[in-house]
């Protein structure tokens, strides 16, 4: 297993400053902007999504257990979209992770490890 403190073969590790001045390039900005623009919204539309499974739960629960078909009912399938936007929510970042962020995280790794 590869150790943070261990450069990769033929790589020196860089210093204090070198992550210093990529931390203040536009492109780091840039990654900071993106990662931001998708986790802020995506984070209050999911607690949003729980509140108002919670407030349903406690305050509609006629409402909550209606039956939809056989035994399952509505606080059912609203516990069980809980697991279905959490798993929505994970492909989501990662699709997002993959065409926006990690091209800028590549091309800062490779400017930083580069500098050498």
């Amino acid at each position: 297993m590869a150790s943070l403190e261990t450069p990769p073969p033929g790589r020196a590790l860089p210093t204090a400053e070198e992550y210093e001045r990529m931390q203040a390039s536009p492109e780091f900005a840039e990654l900071r902007r993106r990662f931001r623009a998708f986790v802020f919204p995506m984070t209050a539309a999911f607690l949003a999504w729980y509140l108002l499974y919670v407030l349903l739960s406690t305050y509609a629960v006629d409402f909550m257990s209606q039956r939809v078909a056989g035994n399952i009912n509505v606080g059912l399938l609203f516990g069980l979209g809980q697991f279905a936007s959490t798993f929505l929510i994970t492909w989501l970042y990662i699709r997002h992770a993959d065409r926006k962020l990690d091209p800028i995280a590549k091309q800062i790794r490779d400017e930083l490890e580069g500098t050498r």
